[in-house]
């Protein structure tokens, strides 16, 4: 399957990575995209669209919770401008979640995935998540699963509805009319938090992953507790999950800001690429700080793997000491911050290496973080580089530690 595209030769392990993963790793179709000093360097993409159909520079797919990485943005763009405290109530803009015991939780605890609403115990019904006004209604009456900030447990589903509801009442905008006037348009994206009807025709339709010989633990919870929360993650979320509906033109249309973003390679890294130049006027450099500390860290409560959390964005998380179905984390640089998306699709900054990457992709890995063919890439990345990783895990520049 020929690669099209263009790489500068400081990074010709990218491509020879690349190619090997349509090659060996089972890759169908896919982009990739690494910005450095803010000059694209990578831009390659290869393989099929669908059966037949060959995967083009303008091919866009579903990026899944890469998604959760725009919506972040969008909150800290507020937060930058001084519009949104991320230390207030969530009740001083959406007095409404204050129900059910929720009065004290945080705007930062709905971004580090410690609110405690993961999941819905009511049954959803079809079509819910096409739906915002109801999912936001149900949000703020439901009972938290714990107490807010209390621990984190990955909000999967839940995520858009709950920051880009705080969004909404602050900005007076939706999500992703918001995502596309402050970020999308100006930056020149193609990327989108519902997309318009006139470029479904470009769209890779998602090709499920492989059932595992062996399942990750958040599967093996999922399917042998009913009353779980993985399993309530997986059962009530009203009928997005069966096979084919996120394929839809609903479900492309809806701005679902959790899992529902339409992009490739270069969308992804190109939203990253402003804070990867110390906040290139989305963000002041003081706020980009305060995006890239952890703010939550530990086992995860949904997907029973430990799990690192910024404000909204994943942190570097080495997981190769678990059972090999849990060993996907994120090997990333400390300083690096963006957000993995199901099946395997990436985009992170890392500002520290003035770095912007991107990757997307049609057939998905069953694993819960950055698969063997993503994670391939960015270790490609990072040697280009001259960084250097810890045994063989998390990558650190040449002298940074002596």
């Amino acid at each position: 399957m020929s690669v099209q595209g263009t790489c500068d030769s400081r990074f010709s392990q990218v491509a020879e990575e690349f190619e090997g993963n349509l090659a060996r790793r089972g890759e169908v179709g896919a982009s990739v995209c690494v910005i450095v000093d803010g000059e694209v360097v990578v831009d390659l993409w290869g393989g099929e669209a669908a059966p037949g159909v060959p995967w083009q520079s303008g091919t866009i797919g579903h990026v899944w919770s890469c998604t959760k990485g725009a919506t972040a943005l969008c909150a800290h763009i507020l937060a930058s401008r001084g519009e949104l405290d991320l230390d207030a109530p969530v009740t001083r803009y959406w007095p409404e979640y204050g129900a059910a015991g929720k009065g004290g939780t945080l705007v930062r605890h709905l971004l580090a995935h410690q609110a405690g609403l993961p999941v819905l115990r009511e049954k959803l019904p079809p079509g819910a998540f096409y739906d915002w006004k109801q999912m936001a209604d149900r949000l703020a009456g439901e009972e938290p699963f714990w107490e807010p900030g209390s621990r984190h447990g990955y909000h999967a589903l839940t995520f858009g509805y709950l920051v880009g509801e705080v969004v909404r009442r602050v900005s007076g905008r939706s999500l992703g009319t918001f995502f596309r006037e402050e970020v999308a348009e100006p930056l020149g994206l193609e990327f989108w938090l519902g997309l318009p009807e006139e470029y479904e025709h470009r769209v890779a339709p998602t090709i499920p992953a492989d059932p595992p010989a062996t399942p990750p633990s958040f599967y093996v919870k999922a399917f042998t507790d009913p009353a779980s929360m993985p399993a309530l993650l997986l059962a009530n979320e009203g009928g997005y999950m069966t096979p084919g509906e996120s394929d839809s033109r609903a479900a492309h249309a809806a701005e679902f800001g959790a899992i529902g973003a339409i992009t490739n390679a270069r969308g992804l890294a190109g939203m990253y690429r402003p804070l990867s130049l110390g906040g290139g006027g989305l963000v002041t450099g003081e706020h980009l700080v305060h995006m890239s500390l952890t703010a939550s860290a530990g086992t995860d409560a949904v997907l029973a793997v430990p799990s690192r959390f910024s404000l909204g964005f994943v942190k570097a998380a080495d997981n190769r000491h678990l059972p090999p179905a849990d060993q996907e984390g994120a090997l990333l640089s400390a300083s690096a911050f963006g957000h993995v998306g199901m099946g395997g699709s990436v985009g992170f900054c890392d500002p520290a290496a003035r770095l912007a990457f991107g990757y997307s992709m049609n057939k998905q890995g069953i694993g819960l973080g950055i698969n063997a063919r993503g994670q391939a890439l960015v270790d490609a990345t990072y040697r280009a580089l001259g960084y250097r990783q810890v045994y063989g895990g998390i990558w650190y520049a040449a002298g940074e530690i002596s």
